[in-house]
């Protein structure tokens, strides 16, 4: 989304800051998920690879469950952050989550993956999931925080290291065996609260499939 001739998919809202365009979730008062869907055109596959940059807009939480009835299901806001699914009903390809801080500022609402973190994964998730934040250390503000992008697995504080060593990040890879499919992909960005309180927009995302 560098360019400012491109536009965000249908239902997207735009974000721009200090140089950075970026597609969240259209608005609201409540936790929600924004979609948009890649179609296979008949290709059969059993390999989903990709990669995708987002950023930190305010207080995401990455997959605290003290908000919302959503937290064990794959078909609703289950993340702050973005969702990979494959077909209907929906089956989990990978979790790109944000967390609200690098440092230990609070382990309540840190990355599963950073050191003393008291969250935990959900089993449709397993260890197909990468999470980083955005903010250093501190209290939050109402902004898009536009130095640290997510998920490439760079510029992690001591809590969150664990996150950033991971084998393959940026890149996620997920190989179904024999299992082959010509469903079609679909992203989405959710927060399990209102868009003025957290979101996590997307500048950037690749997705192959094998």
């Amino acid at each position: 989304m560098s360019d400012s001739t491109m536009n965000c998919p249908s239902g997207f809202r735009l974000y721009q800051s200090g140089g950075v365009r970026a597609c969240g979730r259209a608005t609201s008062s409540v936790g929600s998920c924004t979609s948009v869907q890649f179609p296979s055109n008949g290709i059969s596959y059993f390999q989903v690879c990709g990669r995708v940059t987002g950023y930190q807009y305010t207080s995401p939480d990455a997959v605290l469950d003290q908000h919302g009835s959503n937290h064990n299901n794959l078909n609703g806001d289950y993340v702050d952050g973005v969702s990979i699914t494959h077909g209907s009903p929906r089956q989990h390809v990978w979790t790109l989550m944000a967390g609200n801080y690098e440092q230990n500022d609070n382990t309540d609402y840190n990355c599963p993956c950073a050191n003393d973190s008291t969250q935990q994964v959900q089993s449709f998730v397993g260890d197909h999931y990468f999470c980083e934040s955005g903010i250093a250390t501190g209290g939050w503000q109402y902004q898009l925080y536009t130095s640290d992008p997510l998920w490439d697995g760079q510029s992690c504080g001591s809590a969150e290291s664990p996150c950033c060593n991971v084998p393959g990040i940026p890149w996620f890879h997920r190989d179904y065996g024999n299992t082959t499919t010509t469903d079609y992909i679909e992203l989405r960005v959710c927060g399990d609260e209102g868009t003025s309180n957290e979101d996590v927009p997307v500048s950037y995302y690749e997705i192959y499939v094998q």
